[in-house]
């Protein structure tokens, strides 16, 4: 039978058929590339893995200085959180070849009961395991509630131009209610308690709540100044400014006491602590973990996309 005699059916059948078996073809192409690419990346997921796991192990296998990190913002969730640092500080002295523990600060504070949950596990741990030394290095920032942990170490080490102290309390907000009168915004506010909407931006200031938070604050301020005296001893200088909130470099934190002597984590490992191979206690996100989200979140997507593709749709 040739073309001429070929009805429009014929030919829209085998037309249909033609692009079915090409749709099908892309589709298995597709499937094929897809599982490739997972299993290559599942392949190097496992190497990387295999990698830390081998250089870790061999760390921890000699005599080494443990490191356990606290940087940016301290305060649950966070890798400066108390449950985070306190459980790398206890893997750091549990392990026998430890030979001393160094806290490598960065942080310009948080939580004041964070901070509280690290010092007293630190000094803790500085009672139960008296053979270890505990030190704190300062990198760019120590201050508010990274200065309350770091108080907790036998020493303080800093860098000349690290920015220490802040030994104060902060609470702020804002007040709405010249705006909510001009844009002719009524509040309403029910409570059953006299005092459940104190603070609140969007009411007046009372007088009486403002002295209550600031006795809170003084409160709060007092227990820091306690730990400083605690931690720091017969080295702080009681000048009248120490205890202002006020912060230094790291050169006159040294003078005030606030500090010991300079000093990088590197430093401290091989001329103090006489171990210069430095593992890290830290509990963070390993390489590994990060490609796995990375790749998963991926091959979601790649998933996705290629089962829509293969998906039938209304044309």
């Amino acid at each position: 039978m040739n073309d001429e005699t070929n009805t429009p059916w014929e030919r829209e059948l085998v037309t249909k058929l033609a692009t079915a078996a090409l749709k099908e073809q892309r589709r298995a192409r597709l499937w094929g590339i897809f599982f490739k690419l997972l299993t290559f990346a599942y392949i190097s997921i496992f190497l990387v893995m295999a990698v830390d796991w081998k250089g870790r192990a061999e760390a921890v296998g000699k005599k080494h200085t443990a490191m356990v990190e606290v940087s940016g913002l301290i305060a649950p969730g966070t890798d400066a959180s108390a449950e985070k640092v306190t459980a790398a500080l206890q893997a750091a002295f549990k392990d026998k070849n430890t030979q001393g523990v160094v806290l490598r600060v960065n942080s310009p504070g948080g939580s004041p009961v964070q901070a509280q949950t690290i010092y007293e596990e630190m000094r803790r741990l500085r009672k139960t395991n008296p053979r270890i030394p505990l030190y704190a290095v300062v990198e760019d920032v120590c201050a508010s509630g990274c200065y309350y942990i770091a108080v907790g170490a036998d020493r303080i080490y800093v860098a000349r131009s690290s920015i220490v102290g802040s030994i104060g309390v902060l609470m702020n907000g804002f007040g709405f209610t010249g705006l909510m009168e001009k844009l002719g915004v009524e509040r309403r506010l029910l409570t059953s308690g006299d005092n459940k909407a104190m603070l609140d931006p969007f009411s007046p200031l009372e007088e009486r709540h403002k002295d209550y938070a600031q006795q809170l604050m003084n409160d709060i301020h007092q227990q820091f100044i306690g730990v400083v005296r605690e931690g720091r001893g017969k080295r702080l200088k009681e000048a009248p400014e120490i205890f202002s909130g006020l912060i230094w470099t790291g050169q006159k934190s040294i003078e005030l006491g606030l500090a010991d002597a300079f000093g990088s984590l590197e430093y401290v490992a091989r001329e103090v602590i006489k171990a210069e191979d430095i593992v890290n206690y830290s509990e963070k996100e390993s390489i590994a973990e990060k490609l796995a989200k990375r790749f998963g979140s991926g091959a979601a997507s790649a998933l996705t996309e290629l089962m829509l593709r293969s998906a039938p749709a209304l044309r």
